[in-house]
């Protein structure tokens, strides 16, 4: 099965600038790379994803800018659909919302949110997100949220799920699934749980279905690629030994992944940079041709 590829935009770096943000998506707009992505951190020296969004859409034309993922319960949802429709005209509709609950607990400390029911929450924020996108009144009291799409567009919802009840949400509430760092045979059962909630939701054709690794190429790759995963999942262990273990360090592992998930029928993989530096977009340019 054909498989596209996409690149994370480096903003969860700390020491990228706003020139190398725009110079990345200029490159990887050029470049054979079908989607732009980036992650969500509340403590961490991440750019505001969507805000790195904007710029990229500011400076881009042709490939997908997309979250993966969006902590929605740390975000007003009134403001993720006017934020969302926002980048859906800027990009002229090329905008994916990957949204999911988030895990991390002093995320939700340094926003106030309660972790405690989070699931159900994102659940009645997507509940208005679509009801804001198509117009609708965003509550009973309330008018509606601009800017306005055309009639039956909207932006792309993906959801990035761990649980047997967040990958439920799936069929119900988006248009596909976008995975967390993990292998495909480790992915394999999460995606058997897809495939239920869309039937279970008498969904038509098949959900969209995006993986998301780390890449590192160039000299030390691996033990780079190791080392900033390893410190980007420092909250928990056994996510951290699974994500840097599965660090793509070479021209090689790239392209057996690609292959791997590929067959596993995924749409797309995205690799995420653990260096910022622009030859690491050369280098994978080069390997994906």
């Amino acid at each position: 099965m054909s498989i596209t590829m996409g690149v994370g935009l480096p903003a969860a770096h700390g020491n990228a600038s706003g020139a190398d943000i725009v110079e990345w998506a200029q490159k990887a707009d050029a470049g054979p790379f079908s989607s732009l992505l980036v992650v969500d951190r509340i403590v961490y020296q991440n750019m505001e994803p969507l805000m790195a969004l904007a710029a990229a859409a500011a400076v881009t034309s042709r490939v997908r800018l997309a979250t993966g993922i969006l902590l929605s319960p740390l975000h007003s949802a009134g403001i993720i659909a006017k934020q969302s429709a926002t980048l859906h005209s800027l990009s002229g509709g090329r905008f994916t919302l990957g949204l999911g609950v988030g895990s991390r607990s002093d995320d939700f400390m340094a926003t106030e949110t309660p972790m405690k029911g989070r699931g159900k929450v994102m659940e009645d924020q997507m509940d208005l997100m679509f009801r804001v996108w198509s117009g609708d009144k965003a509550t009973d009291d309330s008018g509606p949220v601009g800017p306005s799409l055309p009639k039956g567009e909207r932006p792309e919802v993906l959801i990035g799920a761990r649980s047997d009840a967040a990958l439920a949400r799936v069929g119900k509430w988006s248009d596909g699934y976008v995975a967390t760092p993990r292998s495909p045979e480790a992915l394999a059962g999460y995606l058997k749980l897809v495939e239920q909630s869309w039937k279970d939701n008498n969904r038509q054709g098949k959900p969209r279905q995006v993986a998301v690794v780390f890449f590192s190429l160039g000299p030390n790759a691996k033990e780079h690629g190791q080392s900033y995963v390893g410190n980007y999942y420092n909250y928990r262990a056994d996510i951290a030994e699974q994500a840097s273990q599965g660090v793509l360090s070479s021209p090689e592992a790239i392209k057996a992944a690609m292959k791997a998930y590929g067959n596993l029928g995924m749409d797309e993989l995205v690799v995420l940079p653990c260096n910022p530096a622009i030859d690491q977009l050369d280098r994978l340019a080069d390997v994906v041709g």
